[in-house]
């Protein structure tokens, strides 16, 4: 598990090095599919829970409502740690986008990135198990990492 010092704001928004195991391999040598998508959670567990802001409240409730992604190039297990940029593409009153660019650890973060991904992650009352508002310290935190209108820079 990372902890909450692994990343990084950058002007292209939060940076994170998530760390390649060997079981994140497949026979082919680079990354596995499903274990992209581990990684892309592991990047964005200290973005948004461990930021040192107040947003415990997306920590206990914020569930997963769509991902996609786009592999442009392999990502192959000795090219890590990745290094993975998430931004908001997308904020609304209970749900928001986020948008993710992989690169191998050490690539110019200018360049085309090996994968780019999106998930919805939607606010959520784990104890009354509906969906709720975000908070405006956690809309005003996510703001921070908006996407500018012209794209994803995708």
């Amino acid at each position: 598990m990372l902890n909450e010092d692994e990343g990084v704001r950058t002007e292209r928004g939060y940076l994170v090095k998530v760390p390649v195991r060997w079981s994140d391999m497949d026979v082919f040598a680079h990354i596995n599919h499903a274990r992209m998508v581990t990684l892309l959670e592991e990047a964005r567990i200290p973005w948004l829970f461990y930021d040192g802001r107040p947003t415990a409240s997306l920590r206990e409730g914020c569930v997963v409502a769509d991902l996609h992604v786009k592999y442009q190039e392999q990502v192959r297990h000795d090219e890590g740690p990745i290094e993975v940029t998430m931004r908001v593409e997308r904020l609304r009153a209970v749900d928001f986008v986020v948008a993710y660019e992989v690169r191998p650890a050490g690539a110019d973060p200018t360049s085309r990135p090996s994968v780019v991904a999106t998930t919805q992650l939607v606010a959520f009352d784990i104890d009354n198990q509906r969906l709720r508002r975000l908070s405006p310290e956690e809309k005003g935190y996510l703001e921070e990492f908006r996407l500018p209108e012209s794209g994803t820079g995708r």
